[in-house]
């Protein structure tokens, strides 16, 4: 059977990701390539459904669940405001800028939840946490470098970023390669415009 990794997310504008680039410059700088893992802007997306491995076949339903919700929500604007750690600051594995989004996001995200259920998809347990990932911590981290994570986390407050306009969900494929994962859409639906 052909899989495909895949996800369903929204896109940053470009502008979005050169304001993200230039006020995380200092972070990145502080805490070097050692300690994290740091995701390309270019790739940052906000999840709104992470899919795991699919059938090449399922991609049809997919793209149809996407149109017909994307349909029934209307664009909204976001903000990007403040950066943490998951699952906390003493144990970093994730380092995130957060995201401050309206109801309509929350909802899309339930939509698109409930439709992926109903097509045989693993409800995903955790609430949802909308937040951008910039880099991943590594594994081979010691307690010395947990701590710098922390005290420069601390450090360094990022206050808004910035926003953007929300007008569209897009499916991407994900595949591994040894410089990083590579992104593909492969499908995008309009979200409603406001009358």
């Amino acid at each position: 059977m052909n899989l495909l990794r895949a996800f369903i997310a929204i896109e940053l504008p470009q502008q979005l990701q050169d304001t993200l680039e230039k006020q995380t410059t200092r972070l990145r700088h502080s805490l070097g390539d050692d300690l994290v893992r740091w995701i390309p802007t270019q790739n940052m997306h906000l999840t709104l459904k992470f899919l795991g491995n699919i059938a090449a076949s399922h991609v049809e339903f997919l793209k149809q669940l996407i149109a017909q919700t994307a349909d029934s929500h209307s664009a909204f604007d976001l903000q990007i405001s403040g950066i943490g750690s998951f699952p906390n600051s003493k144990r970093a594995r994730i380092l995130w800028a957060g995201i401050h989004a309206p109801v309509e996001l929350a909802s899309l995200q339930k939509s698109l939840e409930a439709g992926t259920t109903r097509l045989g998809y693993e409800k995903e347990e955790r609430p949802f946490s909308p937040h951008l990932t910039l880099g991943r911590v590594r594994q081979t981290i010691d307690p010395a470098g947990l701590q710098k994570i922390r005290t420069i986390l601390d450090t360094i407050q990022l206050g808004n970023i910035g926003s953007a306009r929300v007008d569209s969900i897009h499916l991407y494929r994900s595949e591994s390669q040894t410089s990083g994962s590579v992104y593909t859409k492969l499908f995008s639906a309009p979200l409603k415009k406001h009358n």
